[in-house]
């Protein structure tokens, strides 16, 4: 029982902590049952540290979300002037993809995408793609210059993060980045997007574990969350500052060893 307490105990910290760097959260959590041999937690673990990262950028972003719910209210009564209004609606349109592809295609990604091979190939990929992005000279526009397009593009893209190993901050920010946006702007856009789908996926799952018949769950799912909660917010405080003086190759050379270490891994199994 010390051991399952521990177990999980790491699992949160590790959701906590990958939640908002561009590393993929969902790979990490599947690998220790892939390399460790780990029982797997179950998805409802799995959202409920990822709802502990929703409570953790709820709270760091708590003035600017209160400044959207007030402009996005105040444009049912015709306030067109309000930036706060454009861009709680850019939010709900980049929302979109990613909803609708959880809800048609979450189980199929269950199924057949948890596996070793694919997390280090997209690993690898979306560093890639992550590295040309950050390295893109047109990235200097703040979020003030957000379009139609570019949300319709960033949503899109967010659709990608239900496969393991693509990471949904990571591919939002990438797409951000290739959009022309600064490296800030790219990350705090991708942190509000963020609500909006983890509190979806968390309402689902809650409706789920209502009509469970495992009587000692919830109490794990606390635990985890109030974990994860406290590691996502100290994480995301210091990527936005460290994002800012060195950019995103930390997490780029990371994603390649990363995908190079699981490849060699599976080739020795």
């Amino acid at each position: 029982m010390e051991f399952e307490w521990l177990r999980l105990t790491f699992l949160a910290l590790l959701q906590g902590f990958t939640e908002f760097l561009p590393i993929s959260s969902s790979a990490h959590l599947i690998l220790p049952k892939e390399v460790l041999g780990w029982p797997d937690q179950g998805l409802e673990f799995d959202v409920a540290v990822h709802v502990g990262s929703l409570l953790s950028v709820c709270v760091y972003f708590r003035g600017e979300i209160l400044a959207l719910l007030k402009g996005w209210l105040r444009s049912f009564v015709g306030v067109t002037d309000d930036p706060y209004a454009k861009l709680s609606w850019f939010i709900i349109l980049a929302s979109i993809p990613a909803g609708l592809a959880g809800l048609f295609l979450s189980d199929l990604v269950e199924l057949y995408s948890r596996s070793m091979l694919l997390i280090a190939s997209t690993s690898i990929i979306f560093a890639i793609l992550l590295f040309f992005a950050d390295r893109s000279l047109a990235s200097k526009n703040s979020l003030e210059q957000l379009s139609v397009g570019s949300v319709i593009l960033i949503g899109v893209a967010q659709m990608l993060a239900l496969v393991p190993g693509t990471s949904r901050s990571g591919v939002t920010m990438t797409a951000a980045l290739f959009c022309g946006f600064d490296r800030r702007s790219s990350a705090r856009f991708s942190f509000l997007l963020a609500i909006p789908i983890i509190a979806a996926s968390g309402l689902l799952k809650g409706v789920e574990l209502l009509s469970s018949d495992e009587p000692g769950h919830w109490g794990i799912l606390a635990y985890g969350a109030v974990v994860s909660a406290g590691m996502s917010f100290l994480c995301i405080h210091y990527f936005m500052r460290l994002i800012e003086r060195v950019g995103f190759l930390p997490f780029i050379i990371y994603r390649i060893l990363l995908g190079l270490g699981l490849f060699a891994l599976y080739a020795l199994m």
